[in-house]
Formats: structure tokens, sequence, C-alpha cells
């Protein structure tokens, strides 16, 4: 038997995805060499098979009956796909950070990220992405959920982080979640490890 080209792999591939699926040529690695991906991705994206969001990005879109147009990708998962294809390291900040969290109803104007690669800034539709270089042991050595509150944290402030704002930070937190925390403080600025001793106080006595 004959085996299948790389362009009906991946288009196989991508059409048993859920539709609003991003993809980027590293996640069709198993298939073939990067150059034959792209020039599938490139082919897919002319048959409208998938809609190109920036260069190097793809997603296989998802239509609303309701809306009768097409959904808008979330910057986000944007975000997050532009990474892997760059194999950095990022972590939302600022207002970014305070959204994903839920401490923040305010969608951001900008969507911002801290990143151990270079300093970037991406445009699709009305959306713009950047990307902030910050030491890699801010982000890299932290799990994901507790670099995001690390950001979070600086978003708000040294002197704007609120009782209220550390009981909301706590419910977003189990045990494992606030002792992880606690054990990585070597690896945070001294003021918001003060902070997140304060958030995570129930357990330090467990």
């Amino acid at each position: 038997m004959t085996p299948a080209n790389p362009l009906t792999q991946i288009s196989d591939r991508i059409k048993a995805s859920e539709p609003g699926a991003l993809y980027v040529a590293s996640d069709f690695s198993d298939i073939a060499d990067n150059d034959s991906i792209r020039k599938s991705l490139s082919r897919l994206a002319e048959s409208g098979v998938i809609r190109r969001i920036i260069r190097g990005v793809y997603e296989f879109p998802e239509y609303s009956n309701f809306l009768d147009e097409y959904v808008e990708p979330s910057p986000h998962n944007v975000a997050l796909a532009i990474a892997r294809n760059f194999t950095w390291t990022i972590v939302p900040n600022g207002d970014t950070a305070l959204n994903q969290l839920g401490l923040s109803t305010q969608v951001p104007a900008e969507w911002t990220y801290v990143s151990d690669g270079p300093y970037k800034e991406y445009s699709f539709d009305k959306t713009r992405i950047r990307f902030s270089h910050t030491a890699n042991k801010d982000i890299s050595r932290l799990p994901y959920k507790s670099a995001l509150l690390v950001q979070a944290i600086k978003a708000l402030g040294k002197e704007r982080v609120g009782a209220s704002d550390m009981t909301k930070i706590s419910r977003l937190l189990d045990a494992d979640e606030k002792a992880s925390l606690l054990s990585d403080g070597q690896y945070m600025t001294v003021w918001v490890y003060d902070i997140i001793k304060s958030i995570c106080s129930e357990v330090m006595t467990a």
C-alpha cells in the first residue's frame, strides 16, 4: 500500500480536530520535513481548509451559525501557538495575567506576555500581542500557574494588593499548589514572595 502523502496526512489530522484549533509547522514534525509541512499548510490555507492567522500560525476555523460568521481565535491561544512555534516559554503579564486569572473582567487592549525569547509584536484583525524578554529564572523555573500568579501580583503592585485580592487568589489554589508556591520562593522577588506567604498562610502550619 502506498503511504499517504504529507498533505493528506496533515489534512486528515486537522479535520479530525475541534474547530478553532491552532496549528504550527512543528505540530506535524512526525509526518514530514519542515519544508513539506509548510508547503502543505500553505496549500490547505489556499483551499480554505485552514486559515492563516499570522505568519506560521494557522487555524482550523470555527463557524458560528448564530453569528453567521467565523469565530475569531482566542488571542491567548494564538500567543501559545506562537510560543510553541519558536519553543519559547511565555507567561501572561500585566492586565493579561489579571484577565487570565479572573482577577479582572476587563479585556486587555493589548495581550502582553513575558518570554525567554526576544521582544516581538504581532497583530491580527484588531488584536495585538506583545512579548517582552525577561530573565529566564522568572518564568522557566516556576510551574506555569505559579509564574502566572507572580505576574498577576506584580501587575497589581506592591501597595495595591488588598485583602480581597488575596482571598480571590487563595481560592484559585489547592493545598498542593500553595505548598509549591511556598517552596519556589527563591525564584521570586522578595515583596512578591511576602504576599504569597500571606496568601498561603493557612497551609504553612499544615
